[in-house]
């Protein structure tokens, strides 16, 4: 059955009720510990992530392996007759929006084909929000909060918590100044209330219908603060910068996996004719670039690492003139740890001098495995461990044997 007949049916039978579709969701929910996303994908159970690792869910009567009309009812039930997703969906193949469990949680939806069926994943958005202090992030994102003008990019894989760290640097914010923040999400996850600042928070679709108009609209609602759910595309790169360089600071995400792969992604949306102009506005506007990952936490659990790099005139003089032998942004990024700046690598020496994580995670996650697999071994060294499981190698007791009789 395609989608558009079950679509019909749905509206004129009432397949599902609410109710019917939250009592799944809620047990989905309440199944295991640490849940951060709901998985309803055919040809499997229903799954949840918990602590990073896919769990089935076992529900009477059971969904022991779930039919594409299975799936296909509950991401109707979930769209819930809205025209604008249903065409995104046919069109696009696949759309975004978010969902309330009453009373227990938030959700943001994407529902997507695959192979002609159709999959939905539910990442649960929490309800408090999160601040600098509860969540241990590093000192830079204090001054992340007082910036004035500029960009601030929180880069990472999907799932890395980049929203999470803007929503906490939102809040530093909100809680120490009077200024207007408007953000344009894709939806909106995070709820702020009005406290010094006074938020207008807008959700692509219906509130506008892409970032870059988000923006170009948002320059005539006089904020100070601007944040921009994602770096899509050329068009809202070039409004953002725009926007930053008239006095307004603009907060971001990029998929991207560290400061250099970030600067060269949004070179790469521009034509080789713009790359030298787009270069000189990326140096004047770029305030902070923060990359981070998620890793499997000691105990369970995961712990977030961070890479941090700040604007400073090596890091303008090499936006302006890009990388070179001893001077790379990994090389800069090192030699600035007085202002604040950090490596990954720097940082998982630091989990892993902490106990948070194990010597098996720290290589697993590195850049630079040689730089991280040395720092263990100076913390080690520093414990009284041994660094090395070579001992009494043959060759040294040769050797020693040879001294012994040539003396």
């Amino acid at each position: 059955m395609n989608f558009l007949k079950v679509y019909s049916l749905i509206l004129d039978d009432d397949i599902m009720k609410k109710q019917e579709l939250d009592y799944i969701l809620g047990r989905m929910l309440d199944s295991h510990t640490n849940v951060s996303d709901l998985n309803i994908t055919p040809g499997k159970p229903l799954q949840v992530e918990s602590s990073g690792q896919l769990k089935p869910v076992h529900l009477e009567p059971p969904f022991n392996v779930l039919t594409p009309f299975q799936t296909e009812i509950l991401a109707l039930n979930l769209i819930n007759n809205d025209r604008r997703l249903t065409e995104t969906l046919l069109r696009e193949g696949s759309c975004d929006l978010s969902y309330e469990l009453t009373g227990k949680a938030r959700f943001r939806v994407n529902i997507f084909s695959q192979q002609r069926k159709y999959s939905i994943v539910l990442r649960k958005l929490e309800t408090r929000i999160p601040n600098c202090a509860d969540m241990n992030l590093p000192k830079p994102f204090l001054e992340i909060a007082k910036e004035k003008n500029g960009i601030i990019l929180v880069t990472g894989a999907t799932g890395s918590g980049k929203t999470t760290s803007l929503a906490a640097v939102l809040n530093e914010i909100n809680e120490n100044q009077s200024v207007h923040i408007v953000t344009l999400e894709d939806p909106v996850e995070y709820q702020h209330p009005q406290k010094k600042s006074t938020f207008n928070q807008r959700e692509m679709g219906s509130d506008f219908d892409t970032f870059a108009s988000g923006i170009r609209a948002a320059l005539r609602q006089a904020p100070k603060v601007i944040l921009v759910g994602e770096m899509r595309d050329r068009e809202t790169v070039e409004i953002g910068l725009s926007a930053a360089e008239t006095g307004h600071l603009v907060l971001s995400t990029l998929h991207t996996v560290d400061a250099g792969q970030t600067i060269n992604r949004i070179l790469g949306m521009f034509n080789t004719e713009e790359e030298n102009q787009i270069r000189i506005r990326l140096a004047d506007t770029v305030r902070w670039i923060v990359c981070q990952r998620l890793l499997p936490r000691v105990g369970g659990g995961r712990v977030a690492a961070f890479e941090i790099m700040g604007a400073n005139l090596r890091v303008k003089d090499t936006i302006l003139h890009g990388e070179s032998e001893g001077k790379t942004y990994y090389e800069i990024i090192q030699t600035g740890k007085a202002f604040g700046m950090t490596t990954f690598d720097d940082y998982i020496v630091e989990l892993y001098r902490d106990g948070k994580i194990t010597e098996e995670t720290a290589m697993a996650y590195a850049s630079r495995k040689g730089i991280v697999s040395r720092g263990m071994d100076m913390v080690k060294s520093s414990r009284g461990e041994a660094t090395t499981d070579i001992e009494n190698l043959e060759v040294d007791i040769q050797y020693s044997k040879k001294n012994k009789i040539s003396r």
